[in-house]
């Protein structure tokens, strides 16, 4: 039997598509492969799917039906992992759901349901620190601005938590290592993307880009962050443990 591979556009929507089609031609070799990362098979059959958010809209809606609430948002974290293999491994979880009467998803027996729940908890915990250590700094625009670099693709899943809690100001979070990044208008939230100089240290506030108020809240807040830091009870492996050095690169108070 000749192995098929489809190939997607790299969004959720896509790879639903791409799982629908699955189905409907009843596949049984096939690889469902991003587009961006695509890896030909010896004799694999290629075929580019066109997303169809009608097509991927019935797919999630049977899901939906098969798994918990806590399922489905366990399947869309894993997706947003990227990891190498994870279409795989979401078709077989998928065609698993679809066999069975409901809630699939608290089968760990199964290895696909199980691999989806520990992927889905890491994305989840990358979640949370990103909406923990976001620092935005102002820029001459008015507009405030903060990079992150998340070992997954988590701006979709932060996006509420941060139109929430700041509701009040203009405001962009950018993916360096995805090359997109969300800005909020004081209405809506829209995926955009940026042109930035060459060399642009995004871990240093340019003055050339950042007002000039942001320099004095970053000095206020390292002196606060200094005078508050006994040094007698300094516990850096417990520090390192809450606030892991890889993301010490947003914080104000870590900055020299």
């Amino acid at each position: 039997m000749q192995n098929k591979t489809l190939i997607y556009d790299g969004t959720f929507d896509g790879f639903l598509t791409a799982v629908f089609h699955v189905f409907e031609q009843k596949l049984k070799v096939v690889n469902i492969q991003n587009e961006f990362v695509v890896q030909q098979g010896l004799f694999a059959e290629t075929e580019t799917v066109i997303t169809d958010h009608v097509k991927a809209n019935r797919v999630w809606t049977g899901l939906k039906s098969k798994l918990s609430s806590k399922g489905s948002y366990q399947l869309y974290f894993a997706f947003l992992s990227e990891q190498v293999g994870v279409e795989a491994l979401l078709l077989d979880y998928i065609t698993y759901a679809f066999s069975k009467a409901k809630n699939a998803d608290k089968d760990y027996t199964h290895p696909s349901v199980l691999k989806i729940a520990q992927i889905a908890k890491s994305v989840s915990r990358e979640k949370h620190r990103m909406e923990a250590f976001v620092r935005f700094r102002l820029t001459k625009d008015g507009i405030y601005f903060a990079s992150i670099e998340p070992d997954f693709n988590v701006l979709p899943l932060i996006e509420k938590h941060f139109k929430r809690r700041y509701a009040d100001q203009k405001w962009v979070i950018y993916d360096m290592k995805r090359k997109y990044g969300l800005f909020y208008d004081l209405e809506k939230v829209e995926l955009m993307q940026m042109d930035f100089p060459t060399h642009f240290d995004f871990t240093k506030t340019d003055d050339s880009f950042f007002a000039t108020q942001e320099f004095e809240f970053q000095k206020l807040w390292q002196d606060y962050f200094k005078a508050t830091n006994i040094k007698s009870r300094k516990n850096m492996k417990l520090h390192t443990q809450h606030i892991p050095k890889r993301y010490w690169k947003y914080l104000s108070e870590k900055q020299v």
